[in-house]
């Protein structure tokens, strides 16, 4: 098979959505995420909390900056999620003792206890997926690389 993305014989061609790798990278990703939605809507919480909550729940009371890495969020999204996320109770946010610049994040308990309620939304996306495991194991090392990490090799 030939790939539409490499082989391009025409400038025009360049610029046709079917050739582009981004597009369903991102129509993908969105198609996920929006699978999550009626799992996190009783919850309250949105994808982004959700993901910020993992973080959070494999290491609690950590910097800002450290969450922001894992998730490859900016400060400017990260401080406007992390300020609902303690106005619903879920977290604290206090400047580090050590260092005055950095702020720390801690969890509430309604925070860990989240993580109960969150403990089957893995599974059930599992089983939304079309994909056989072998096909998921690829396709998950294959974006780790696109983002520059080695995961699962």
């Amino acid at each position: 098979m030939e790939n539409p993305i490499t082989h391009i014989d025409h400038p025009d061609e360049a610029l046709k959505l079917d050739h582009q790798l981004c597009f369903p990278l991102y129509a993908a990703a969105r198609k996920i995420v929006g699978l999550y939605t009626p799992y996190l809507k009783p919850l309250g919480i949105t994808y982004t909390q959700y993901i910020t909550f993992m973080v959070l729940w494999e290491r609690d009371n950590i910097p800002v900056s450290e969450i922001g890495a894992r998730l490859h969020l900016d400060n400017g999204t990260l401080t406007p999620l992390l300020k609902k996320m303690e106005k619903q109770g879920f977290i604290t946010r206090r400047r580090d003792a050590a260092d005055e610049r950095r702020v720390r994040i801690c969890l509430t308990d309604s925070g860990r206890a989240l993580k109960q309620q969150a403990a089957g939304i893995p599974q059930k996306l599992g089983s939304c997926l079309t994909l056989d495991p072998e096909e998921m194991l690829t396709l998950y090392r294959t974006l780790y690389r696109i983002l520059g990490e080695n995961k699962g090799s």
